[in-house]
């Protein structure tokens, strides 16, 4: 028999049984759920809006156009000045993109998008501002019942996006809009 064999029954002999995941049964606080959010969300610098729904963000979005942002919608009912483009390369200056989130996260803020509702899914990360849209009822205490109700089928992307892009890499210093969207405005329909 060879060392490595010797070596290799040693550590068989040695292995620990194999062991059942614990069973997490956290009880979620669900008094104020959108309240969590908005302070979750802040937390991540985020903003939330609780009033005016879409009417409240189409005149958002307007107000930028006239100011000569470009500006992507992939939310129906939302009307932007730029459409879809045929590769994600012709993204690259986008100003604002205006995006549906699937269901958002009440304890640490993050909204989870899948790809159907992105275009690209460089979308959410290759424009300045992200605008993401959350029905007000996906709204879960936390990210247990965020994955319960995550599905993908084959060939899907999906994501989490927590506030604005942001890094504290070199000396600690931190820099917003690093590698994806400067702000994150989230608003609630």
């Amino acid at each position: 028999m060879s060392s490595k064999h010797d070596i290799l029954n040693a550590l068989k002999s040695a292995a620990i049984a194999p062991q059942a995941m614990p069973v997490i049964n956290i009880s979620p606080r669900i008094d104020d759920l959108v309240g969590q959010f908005e302070t979750s969300l802040n937390t991540v610098a985020g903003t939330l809006h609780r009033d005016g729904g879409l009417a409240k963000l189409q005149a958002q979005v307007d107000e930028h156009i006239a100011n000569g942002m470009q500006i992507i919608s992939m939310v129906d009912g939302i009307k932007a000045n730029r459409q879809v483009t045929e590769t994600a390369h012709q993204l690259k200056d986008i100003d604002y993109a205006v995006i549906s989130g699937d269901l958002a996260v009440a304890e640490n803020g993050a909204i989870w998008v899948n790809n159907k509702n992105l275009g690209h899914r460089v979308t959410p990360f290759i424009c300045e501002n992200l605008f993401l849209v959350v029905d007000a009822n996906n709204i879960v205490a936390n990210m247990h019942q965020a994955a319960s109700r995550i599905t993908l089928a084959p060939g899907e992307f999906g994501t989490f996006i927590a506030g604005p892009s942001k890094t504290a890499d070199i000396e600690q210093a931190l820099v917003v809009g690093a590698h994806g969207a400067c702000s994150l405005n989230v608003y609630l329909i």
